[in-house]
């Protein structure tokens, strides 16, 4: 493939090339394989992932899906809730999550049944559910959820196959783990998208300020 190079932006984070193995999940005519685990937006402008999962430990916020999308020059899918948020309040935020522009809207594993179906009645979204261990997954997608999101840690890949093993067409985005060799595992076991987390700011900075200190130009 040709590609087009700068001189400033060409220094970037990019996503393990071992993802790009995987079959991917097409999304409103878009396929989509790598998806980066931020909500850093200099991180995020500076990947070269297919999409972008912003979801974090504490309530979700608008202006905070809003910088995100604001910042990232690829499709976003969006953390709703369902675990600390509840209720109407997932509703409302899946729904602004669909007018702010959101790719998708994820909702986190302890969300229950009726919760998803709720959203469901009210975004023309792609609904994530994340799934951490064994669990009625018929339930989750007659509720409504479209896409599954395994993150079971270094269990990931037996959960994925388990997963894959009885629903062989559901898509499936999972967490590929620190390795490449992790990454395949989760591939083989029948993921289509994988979730990578990036290195931080201060990783990304420590090789740089250390050229620096010795008076080297940018690595």
């Amino acid at each position: 493939m040709n590609e087009i190079k700068g001189y400033l932006r060409d220094f970037r984070i990019d996503v393990p090339r071992v993802i790009y193995d995987c079959p991917g999940i097409k999304i409103f005519g878009r396929a989509i394989k790598s998806v980066v685990f931020s909500t850093d937006v200099s991180i995020i402008r500076n990947c070269n992932a297919d999409a972008v999962i912003a979801v974090y430990p504490f309530t979700p916020q608008p202006v905070i899906t809003q910088a995100v999308m604001m910042a990232a020059d690829c499709p976003v899918f969006v953390g709703v809730g369902g675990g600390l948020t509840k209720g109407e309040r997932v509703i409302n935020l899946a729904r602004h999550a669909e007018y702010q522009g959101a790719m998708g809207v994820v909702l986190n594993a302890p969300t229950t049944n009726k919760s998803i179906n709720d959203v469901f009645k009210v975004v023309d979204l792609p609904i994530v559910i994340t799934v951490v261990k064994e669990d009625d997954i018929q339930a989750r997608l007659d509720a409504g959820a479209q896409i599954l999101n395994v993150s079971a840690a270094a269990k990931t890949p037996e959960l994925v196959s388990k997963i894959r093993k009885d629903f062989p067409t559901v898509p499936i985005m999972a967490t590929g783990g620190p390795t490449e060799e992790s990454i395949r595992a989760t591939i083989e076991a029948g993921a289509d998208a994988i979730t990578w987390t990036p290195p931080t700011n201060g990783e990304v900075f420590r090789d740089i300020m250390e050229a620096y200190r010795k008076g080297n130009p940018h690595p």
